[in-house]
């Protein structure tokens, strides 16, 4: 196993790194901020470190959170409005708070597919958000998958403690997919997934919530600033909305079953871990109240 990164190890290095590096920062991957390094110590500043890219938003692909949670560096292409920048994460270990050095290098001119200017086609931008939709995306239904839950919901949860906003998660399972597998086949499956997809993500805000794909047939929403009430509207106009929708399969009309659980974060706060099984705990609620009321 690799020597791990230490702020002492980061002062020794430091200018080699910027001799290499067209960028060098230490940010804190939860909170998205850069650091300061002074002294052998890091303090956060009012910088955000995705502002970098000019997204005003997370990168969907943070290699710094996974760097953080693995333990373990990690590599990616990322682009600004001019660059394609090569992106190294590094994990430092600190007992202060969660560091990560961040170590940038500018491939812009080295990174030659297809044919096109990228200053004006923009042709390699594309190529990277391929790339890294490739890595946080379900290919099935196109929503994010579970490595995209596991890295972005602790840094929404971190976020809504420090701004002291709501935050809710719904847990939602499709009840009757085992079925429509074992009527009608695999592909029929596939088709209720999708549709399922859909549904769950045209009832969402897109500048504020996301879904994942957690497992086979099981999704989890993140509502970002949303109280309890306002996740269970949420939670009844996704149980309208499947009620609406027929999934036509081999000349049958479908209607998609599922059963859902409402988690809303106390002011004590949850872990990630947490707030997705007290949200799975309910969801199951709500299947054995169904089963018994039928």
């Amino acid at each position: 196993m690799p020597e791990k990164m230490t702020l002492n190890k980061l002062e020794a290095n430091l200018n080699f790194f910027h001799k290499m590096y067209d960028s060098v920062r230490i940010v804190d991957p939860l909170r998205k901020r850069v650091m300061e390094y002074r002294d052998c110590s890091a303090s956060e500043t009012r910088e955000i470190c995705y502002a970098y890219w000019g997204s005003g938003q997370i990168c969907d692909n943070c290699i710094s959170v996974r760097a953080h949670r693995e333990q373990r560096s990690f590599m990616k292409l990322e682009h600004s409005p001019e660059e394609i920048m090569l992106v190294t994460a590094l994990p430092i270990d600190s007992a202060e708070k969660p560091m990560v050095l961040e170590l940038l290098k500018n491939v812009t001119d080295t990174m030659m597919i297809g044919s096109g200017d990228y200053q004006n086609g923009k042709l390699m931008s594309d190529v990277v958000k391929d790339i890294n939709d490739m890595i946080i995306r379900d290919e099935l239904t196109s929503l994010y998958n579970r490595r995209f839950l596991v890295d972005r919901l602790p840094v929404n949860i971190v976020s809504a403690k420090m701004s002291k906003k709501p935050l809710s998660v719904i847990f939602i399972d499709i009840d009757n997919l085992k079925t429509v597998n074992d009527t009608f086949g695999h592909a029929a499956g596939d088709k209720i997934l999708k549709q399922a997809a859909n549904t769950i993500r045209d009832c969402l805000r897109n500048d504020t919530d996301w879904v994942a794909r957690y497992g086979g047939d099981e999704f989890v929403v993140c509502l970002n600033g949303t109280d309890s009430q306002g996740a269970l509207r949420i939670s009844e106009r996704i149980y309208r909305r499947f009620d609406e929708t027929k999934v036509s399969i081999q000349d049958n009309q479908i209607t998609i079953v599922v059963s859902q659980g409402v988690v809303t974060m106390p002011v004590s706060g949850l872990s990630a871990e947490e707030i997705i099984r007290f949200a799975d705990e309910k969801m199951y609620e709500a299947k054995k109240r169904r089963k018994t009321e039928k």
